[in-house]
């Protein structure tokens, strides 16, 4: 009851300030001009980070004056830091989406936020695998702003269709704290249970629900670069937090080591298409000389939606890709490791299938045309040309 009361104050907190944001957005005139490569087709204001971070700060605020989480806000100075940074880099892109920053001083920013929160806050000290720690305080923090970053900019770079990111989020979120309840509750990790990570990881989920009704397509409001880039912030930081946290001893030994690895899967599994979309997109835009953070319309979604997908398809296909790998995951836990296998690879199978659906009705429809004509040339009759339907075309990209 605890989380679900901090959670639904995030959700809260986020859903009436997402109103408020979006009636003086839409007032005042304060929306970015559509561009060449966004999929909708009016101007949208892109100040819903704004909201959620109000959700965040208020969320923050309950969860201080509840007595499970003492032992969290003992010390202060890692809750400070944390809601700085989230304020800071909010801002930042708020600021971003307002006047259009110069990459580079959007990325040394995003450096400075992520090395207050390594030094501050949490770092990436040792990993849960027989205790191996990280080597020196100062590759502590250069691993940790790392992965911040990254996970930052992962999560912003798919911020393109309506609902995709606060929905993958959910489902992500929601999987990472059950991952948390499930070693409490399984392997006596009770230090885990109440902890920075379950309560950011719970905060994460109720922003996200209380921003995606005005998210959802048709957006009436995006979380823009400053909502994107604030849950990269907090995510990373959960993952981080609770890592090293765990005891393979209290696991089972080497028959049960696998559970001590998902602290660090299970955040890059639910990051797996951000991260993807990410790698690909520094390729493709360094290999034709252009900057890493120079934007361009050749996401994973943008394909998605250039393979006939619709708006919503597109969606619901992240979701599910994020939905199978996130599970799968936990499984682990609770089930054989081919059991656990076995279930992954036939959600892969059926995402697969989803995701190239459009282009197999096309093949299918030009062969069975080619195969209508080829036996009308044999009887000596000329086919009529067979007329387009709306699914040859591709689906709504607005």
């Amino acid at each position: 009851m605890t989380f679900l009361l901090v959670a639904a104050v995030a959700a809260l907190v986020t859903f009436v300030a997402s109103r408020v944001v979006l009636a003086l957005a839409l007032r005042h005139g304060i929306h970015p001009p559509v561009r060449e490569r966004d999929v909708h087709s009016r101007p949208t204001p892109r100040l819903g980070g704004v909201a959620m971070c109000l959700g965040v700060l208020g969320a923050f605020g309950v969860a201080s004056l509840l007595p499970d989480f003492a032992g969290v806000f003992a010390e202060p100075i890692r809750i400070w830091t944390l809601l700085g940074a989230a304020i800071a880099i909010c801002a930042v892109g708020v600021l971003d989406d307002l006047v259009d920053l110069d990459w580079m001083l959007k990325l040394g920013a995003q450096i400075l936020v992520a090395a207050g929160v390594a030094v501050f806050a949490v770092q990436i000290v040792s990993l849960p695998v027989a205790g191996l720690t990280v080597p020196s305080s100062q590759m502590s923090i250069a691993l940790s702003i790392l992965v911040i970053v990254l996970v930052m900019n992962a999560v912003n770079f798919i911020d393109g269709l309506d609902g995709l990111v606060a929905g993958t989020t959910i489902i992500g979120a929601a999987a990472f704290w059950a991952y948390i309840w499930m070693i409490s509750e399984n392997f006596a990790q009770r230090n885990a249970y109440f902890s920075l990570a379950s309560l950011i990881t719970a905060i994460i989920i109720g922003v996200c629900v209380g921003f995606l009704p005005v998210n959802w397509h048709r957006a009436r409001m995006f979380m823009g670069d400053g909502g994107a880039l604030m849950l990269g912030l907090l995510t990373a930081a959960s993952a981080i937090a609770v890592t090293g946290q765990i005891d393979l001893g209290t696991m089972g030994g080497r028959s049960q080591i696998l559970p001590a690895f998902i602290p660090i899967l299970l955040p890059l599994a639910i990051l797996l298409l951000p991260l993807t979309d990410f790698a690909l997109a520094v390729i493709r835009r360094v290999a034709n000389g252009n900057s890493p953070f120079a934007a361009d319309r050749k996401h994973l979604h943008h394909r998605l939606l250039d393979m006939g997908h619709s708006h919503l398809g597109a969606v619901l296909i992240f979701y599910a890709w994020t939905a199978v790998v996130s599970v799968g995951c936990l499984v682990f836990l609770i089930q054989p490791w081919w059991v656990a296998v076995g279930i992954m690879v036939g959600g892969f199978v059926v995402c697969a299938v989803l995701t190239a659906a459009p282009v197999s009705r096309r093949v299918w429809r030009t062969f069975l045309r080619v195969l209508h004509e080829r036996r009308a040339a044999r009887r000596g009759v000329r086919p009529s040309r067979l007329a387009a339907t709306s699914s040859d075309r591709p689906g709504d990209h607005r």
